[in-house]
């Protein structure tokens, strides 16, 4: 089975795009008509991703997040600048023959959404969860769990995803029994609107939930000038509210994980699919 081979079976799985479609989803580099020694997904192409995928034999990466640090994730480096990072990555790959190919935009557009469906499952809370489809939110699930203290629940996630650490904002002795897993908090509209006509806020929209609905926001990106700086005065004012900052790429790692269980199921006896996480982002200095 080639590594184009492969692709075809995982879009074949995916709900079909539009033949026009011309989004990130695509070969970031390799040969997609080699013969396929194996597969391994990941959230993103690290060096320590692809080292592994090296000494496992493999030669297909199937990856989620972009490989070459631009937002448009091109299969290479096009600025007018020399980058020496890129030039040791994309060396390191091609001597290996390993090829990457993204899957992002098919996943997210998965019913249910690929990559959530691992979170939740690995977070142990695909039971106790519900996905909101009508307030004008991004992806955004609503999990309701047996009463815990905001520091147990950080611990939880730590544990589950294998981080180093946990930002939060909150009272880490405060007792919470409900969490929204909502989207990116940088400035943008939804599809809510006001009287009118004019488009109401992303994070008011998150403001809202937390007034009405949860306890905990754990959120994809953040800025801290709005839902972030209500919920540090929420808790000032004695309010059980909080909100956990695990970081995009810690959050969606699990889907990725996900991605190893059902990928084979679509291969038969096909290439060994093997999962590799990319760690945590970050490490953390504590203060004495």
């Amino acid at each position: 089975m080639t590594n184009r081979e492969v692709v075809e079976k995982i879009l074949a799985y995916h709900p079909a795009f539009p033949a026009d479609y011309a989004g990130c989803d695509d070969w970031k580099c390799g040969n997609p008509d080699a013969e396929c020694t194996g597969i391994v997904t990941a959230l993103s192409p690290t060096i320590h991703v692809i080292e592994k995928t090296i000494a496992l034999g493999a030669n297909l990466l199937i990856v989620h997040e972009p490989s070459f640090y631009t937002s448009q994730d091109g299969p290479g480096w096009f600025e007018d600048f020399p980058n020496s990072v890129y030039e040791e990555k994309r060396r390191l790959l091609d001597e290996h023959g390993i090829t990457v190919w993204r899957d992002h935009d098919h996943m997210h557009a998965h019913k249910p959404d690929g990559i959530f469906t691992g979170v939740l499952k690995y977070l142990g809370w695909e039971h106790c969860s519900r996905t909101v489809t009508d307030t004008g939110l991004f992806a955004h699930f609503i999990v309701e769990f047996p009463e815990m203290t905001v520091r147990d629940l950080c611990r939880h996630l730590i544990e589950r995803i294998g981080l180093s650490g946990i930002r939060y904002i909150g009272n880490g002795d405060a007792k919470v029994k409900s969490l929204a897993m909502v989207g990116h908090l940088y400035p943008m509209p939804c599809k809510k609107t006001h009287a009118d006509g004019t488009p109401v806020e992303y994070s008011v929209s998150i403001i809202e939930t937390l007034e009405q609905e949860v306890d905990v926001i754990m959120p994809g990106e953040t800025i801290e000038w709005t839902v972030l700086s209500y919920v540090r005065d929420a808790v000032q004012l004695g309010k059980n509210k909080a909100a956990i900052n695990i970081g995009h790429y810690n959050w969606e790692e699990l889907g990725m994980r996900y991605a190893a269980d059902w990928l084979p199921t679509l291969l038969e006896n096909g290439p060994k699919v093997t999962y590799v996480p990319s760690e945590d982002l970050y490490s953390f200095e504590i203060k004495e």
